[in-house]
């Protein structure tokens, strides 16, 4: 089958969760994760969830794992974490739960990043791998990250990865 087809057959309407990694921003001032969520609802699918986590093991572990337990959304964003600090502990918190990882992902959002950021696009870290029957995307928590990941790469294609996960 190709990739018409596939795209054919995927679902329309996915339930996709945000998860926001911060210890500075909660819900109020989290604009990449309010962006993400209108983002959501504009490609016609439906927020499972928005929520808000510092950037510590336990809580950004537990956030996503009590998600897909509970909520069992089709997808995942999270947002911030992925940076160089010590703090930025997203990918290494959300990795190990990875049985598959989607290493096109990186390697994608890296060159479209190069377009707009020239030489900086190296600091940015992005990943994306499956957590049971749960796509997760770890993007970095700026604005325009989030909107870059989300318009070039995340919503072009989920549905299709969706289908090829739950079929």
């Amino acid at each position: 089958m190709g990739l018409k087809e596939h795209k054919k057959k995927a679902l329309k309407k996915l339930n996709i969760a945000v998860v926001t990694v911060s210890s500075s921003r909660n819900a109020k001032t989290d604009k990449s994760g309010e962006w993400i969520e209108k983002r959501i609802k504009k490609e016609g699918h439906l927020l499972s969830k928005r929520i808000v986590v510092k950037d510590n093991f336990t809580e950004i572990s537990s956030a996503v794992t009590d998600l897909i337990f509970y909520d069992n959304p089709h997808c995942i964003i999270t947002t911030g974490g992925t940076g160089l600090s010590k703090d930025d502990i997203t990918i290494e918190t959300l990795s190990p739960l990875f049985t598959k990882e989607l290493t096109g992902f990186s390697a994608a959002f890296t060159s479209i990043s190069l377009e707009q950021i020239d030489s900086a696009a190296i600091l940015s870290r992005a990943k994306a791998g499956i957590v049971g029957e749960t796509v997760v995307f770890c993007i970095p928590g700026s604005l325009n990250a989030c909107r870059l990941a989300c318009k070039a790469l995340i919503f072009p294609e989920v549905e299709h990865i969706v289908h090829h996960i739950r079929s």
